[in-house]
């Protein structure tokens, strides 16, 4: 054989062995990594009705999406409320191990924790843009996983409803004295703000709110804004909607059972949590896309949309002050959490007062 002959036949031959080898590493390495694939079933339930406008299929979207992002690895399975367990079980049902995970309010657990109320937001507080920049930037999700990791949960943000409206009300509100004895559904610190202004606040679930307001039960109602509250019908009974000021920027919550969590793999938990962040983004601005939507839709209902007078807002205002320093008093927890959240609040306003306000001022300046 030739020298070249040579050569030429060894290389392929080498080249041959080499790819063979190669092919069967690939070959390896393909079962490898399908044999070590999880699969994971997540049981989740949400305080809502099944298909609930922006919050409910809000979390749909995001069971869909975790499924599609780990190539059907991570599977959701969703219970609307009372389906599983009761809306406002979900947290003692997680906590507990009974479900994985659920969509809420964390402002419904204030009877566990005080202080879990100021995670939703609170009156004369964070608007959403404000409220978000404190848990990513601010410390607030090393404070709220804190607290809540002491009843085995991991919370993640789950939305935002932007600022709610004031409330719907069968008769105007003009004075302070106007408020006293009325009996208003208002969950939060925003209820006991006017439990010191003389109103019997009352928590009920969503699908009670209606018949309530109907029979007399309740004489005002607050429920979130225009895109959900039109749906409920409040318009029919309690004719005078006012503008909001006890939840600028209410948060949501997607919280899961903590040894859960521990336990999922890395990579799953990278899936989720990008998930619950693009969830949290959506939502907020589907509720600010429907909201405008349906304000104009309320005009042909010649609804009277009010502003509270501003001594009604001085009243509250001090009321509020009350309330933080009795609850700071009696919860050290509380004082913690309010301490950082105003304390970020504080230096938020220069920049959304110079920056947000001061726009917002000029363009309806402009628009008249």
């Amino acid at each position: 054989m030739k020298r070249r002959d040579f050569i030429t036949t060894t290389t392929a031959i080498t080249a041959t062995t080499l790819l063979s080898g190669c092919n069967r590493k690939i070959d390896e390495y393909r079962s490898i990594t399908t044999s070590k694939r999880v699969k994971t079933k997540i049981k989740l339930a949400t305080s809502w009705p099944a298909k609930f406008p922006i919050m409910g299929e809000g979390v749909e979207y995001f069971a869909d999406n975790v499924k599609a992002m780990s190539g059907g690895d991570i599977e959701i399975k969703i219970y609307s409320k009372n389906t599983l367990v009761p809306a406002l079980g979900v947290f003692d049902a997680t906590s507990a191990g009974q479900i994985d995970a659920f969509h809420s309010g964390p402002y419904y657990w204030k009877g566990k924790n005080s202080a879990f109320s100021l995670f939703s937001g609170y009156p004369f507080g964070q608007i959403n843009s404000e409220l978000s920049a404190w848990f990513m930037f601010g410390g607030g999700y090393e404070l709220w996983r804190e607290l809540y990791a002491r009843y085995n949960l991991y919370p993640l943000l789950g939305g935002n409803t932007s600022v709610q409206m004031g409330g719907w009300f069968k008769k105007p509100i003009d004075s302070v004295e106007d408020l006293k004895g009325l009996k208003m559904r208002i969950p939060g610190l925003g209820g006991e703000v006017l439990a010191k202004m003389g109103v019997n606040p009352i928590l009920l679930p969503a699908g009670e709110i209606g018949l309530a307001l109907e029979r007399g039960v309740l004489d005002a109602t607050e429920w979130v804004g225009p895109a959900l509250d039109i749906k409920m019908g409040f318009h029919k009974v309690a004719p005078y909607y006012y503008s909001g000021w006890h939840e600028p920027g209410s948060t949501l919550e997607l919280t899961f059972n903590k040894r859960k969590w521990d336990k999922l793999p890395s990579e799953h938990k990278a899936i989720i949590t990008i998930a619950s962040q693009e969830m949290h983004s959506r939502m907020s601005f589907d509720f600010q896309a429907k909201n405008a939507e349906a304000i104009s839709e309320l005009e042909k209902y010649n609804i009277k949309i009010r502003k509270f007078s501003p001594n009604i807002m001085r009243v509250a205002k001090q009321k509020f002050d009350k309330v933080i320093e009795e609850l700071s008093t009696q919860n050290r927890d509380f004082a913690k959490v309010y301490k950082s959240a105003s304390t970020f609040l504080d230096k938020q306003k220069k920049w959304s007062d110079v920056g947000l306000k001061n726009y917002l001022d000029i363009r309806t300046i402009l628009s008249q």
